[in-house]
């Protein structure tokens, strides 16, 4: 049974997370600074290390898929802040009305995986600036002064909280829902009441304690606590199309394999470190399972490609043993001081830009451009470059090996030298690609992953099948489903397009995946210390070994036994039956004050995580 019917009402569009850049060795990154988190990787545990000597249970229990069931209730209830316990330090003022400014109408943002999007959505309907007696302010600039709402949910369900907040300058703060970090948002600074909104937080029924602390002065004039209902309206239905209309056989089948089952499951992928696959056998031994998805990152060296060719043959064994191929690629610039890393190299991606289509031409043309000095030597050397991972690509190919491939990843960023020079520089040289190993090198296996991350990096939607995501937490934060990623990712490519985890510091919670009706295609797990520890046993850094195993042997996760049964026309495993969701009709609602309905403040629509 599909679990997605038993999800009715969910939470909505709320997305900006708090984590590092992804790759190798990257730098941290401002997520201030930034279109979206990425995260940190790490280099392969060091060859001086002992074989695993831990024990391992014989077998592993399946898991069903399990969450509360969920009561569809409307509610609507606004909570005073001078209802609420604020102490002697703060105050409240009510000042006699004045006449209000209207606020302007501001244009929308574009849309990204991290900054916020406002959306103003009414004006004032009285010279009155707030709702109920007045407004709490006088908090500090350390954070030590907050105020604190009890809400009660009326049943089990998703749940939207709306600060209404007044500022004269950007303020941080941060919201705790029952003594937890629940997020943070950042005000706005035009002295107006906006409503901040913290989106689809899901709440057993009962009271519960949110927290509101500013790190700096606010005038906080209440809260507004309702239903969700936006989250429910995640979209599953893709039509299982690859972009390219020349696509292989062995490419359209896994593009139809992934619809079908979009939505149905998260498919397991795990990156590896070398050819060798150790990550592959380390998640076996720790859930007695493998992956659908071997991951991995091929890496030139300047113009030497011959590190690439060893992956490229393990990827072979893995496919002839019944898995998915998927390949990045670490692109060393063609430089003589050559870099993935945009400040270890001296190359400008913008210096190789052309008008001319080089898209189709044969590499001794596009010298004789070159020689002609109607191109640039950094236009030339990325097409030598192209073409020898071309080269190396078409192996797959002629062995009819369909290839998730996600070149130019994390382009929102500018620590790689392909992000780091501008969306027309980046959108230009994917275009170049694309166009070059689809029409020139005629490579009909590849289904094209884009992870640009932003709607500023986003390319043609007709030169990428699956939209992808890396996300990267801190091992003291909760994963949970990224359902607000998902959102907002879905928001920027439209619901046609496949979205997955490409790069993840852990596995998802599955149970909480399906509550949240967030159920990504793939989520790609890095290797070293996400993974595995010095002496290449399990690491519980970031994920906890008990819920690493129950990930695998989730009936909501395919592993690469059940995936080649599929395969192999077996019957579909059958997921555990979902308490259908009983729409109720609401208590006797609660009354709005009159002052809030005469006073609506605009609305900031934040995409807030949880």
């Amino acid at each position: 049974m599909n679990i997605k019917n038993f999800i009715s009402v969910m939470a909505s569009a709320v997305i900006c997370v708090s984590c590092l850049s992804a790759c190798t060795d990257k730098k941290n990154q401002n997520t201030e600074d930034t279109e979206v988190n990425a995260g940190e990787t790490q280099e392969t545990p060091s060859e001086e290390t002992s074989q695993p000597d831990e024990e391992f249970p014989e077998s592993y229990p399946e898991y069903p898929v399990s969450y509360p069931e969920i009561r569809v209730r409307d509610i609507s209830e606004t909570y005073e802040a001078e209802d609420t316990d604020f102490g002697d330090v703060l105050k409240l003022e009510s000042p006699k009305a004045e006449t209000a400014d209207i606020p302007e109408e501001e244009p929308q943002e574009e849309d990204s995986v991290e900054d916020t999007s406002e959306e103003p959505t009414s004006e004032p309907k009285s010279n009155k600036p707030y709702s109920g007696k007045g407004y709490l302010t006088g908090f500090k600039d350390d954070g030590s002064q907050s105020v604190k709402f009890t809400v009660k949910a009326p049943t089990n369900q998703h749940y939207d909280f709306s600060f209404s907040i007044s500022a004269e300058k950007a303020v941080n703060c941060t919201v705790m829902l029952n003594g937890k970090e629940l997020d943070k948002f950042k005000t706005r600074k035009n002295g107006k009441f906006t409503l901040i909104t913290v989106y689809g937080v899901y709440l057993d029924k009962g009271e519960a304690e949110i927290e509101l602390i500013p790190k700096g002065n606010i005038k906080i004039d209440y809260l507004k606590f309702s239903n969700n209902t936006t989250l429910g309206k995640i979209s599953y239905r893709t039509d299982g199309t690859p972009v390219n209309s020349n696509a292989s056989d062995s490419a359209k089948e896994l593009m139809e394999f992934f619809s079908e089952n979009y939505g149905e499951y998260i498919i397991s992928a795990q990156y590896v470190s070398d050819s060798t696959d150790k990550e592959l056998e380390l998640v076996n031994k720790t859930t007695g399972k493998y992956p659908v998805i071997r991951c991995s990152a091929l890496n030139n060296k300047g113009e030497n490609f011959d590190t690439c060719k060893e992956d490229i043959n393990s990827a072979k064994k893995w496919h002839a043993n019944g898995g998915i191929v998927s390949l990045m690629w670490y692109w060393e610039a063609p430089s003589k001081k050559s870099s993935v890393y945009t400040e270890e190299t001296d190359f400008k991606l913008s210096d190789a830009v052309t008008d001319i289509d080089i898209s189709n031409m044969s590499q001794e043309d596009i010298r004789g451009l070159y020689g002609e000095g109607q191109i640039s030597e950094q236009c030339y050397g990325l097409i030598r470059d192209m073409d020898n991972m071309a080269e190396l690509l078409k192996e797959l190919k002629d062995e009819n090996i369909p290839v998730l491939w996600r070149p130019l990843h994390e382009a929102y960023g500018n620590w790689f030298w392909w992000g780091a020079d501008g969306e027309e520089a980046y959108s230009w040289l994917w275009q170049l690609m694309y166009d070059r190993y689809t029409e020139f090198f005629g490579l009909d296996n590849l289904i094209w992953v884009w992870n640009g991350q932003s709607s500023n990096t986003l390319v043609a939607k007709n030169t990428f099948d699956i939209a992808a995501l890396d996300i990267y937490l801190d091992p003291e934060e909760d994963f949970g489903s990224r359902y607000e990623q998902f959102i907002a990712m879905q928001k920027i490519v439209g619901a046609d397009k496949l979205i997955a985890i490409s790069e993840c510091s852990r596995v998802p919670d599955v149970d909480t995946a399906f509550r949240d009706n967030t159920v990504w295609l793939f989520s790609g797990q890095w290797y070293g210390e996400f993974i595995s520890d010095s002496k290449g046993n399990y690491s519980e850094t970031y994920c906890p070994r008990a819920d690493f195993a129950r990930f695998y042997n989730s009936e909501g996760v395919l592993t690469l036994d059940e995936y080649k049964e599929m395969k192999a026309n077996a019957p579909k495993k059958q997921k555990t039956t979902e308490p259908q969701e009983e729409e109720t009709q609401p208590d006797e609602q609660q009354e709005i004050p009159d002052e809030y309905q005469e006073e609506q403040p605009q609305e900031d629509e934040q995409y807030l995580y949880v």
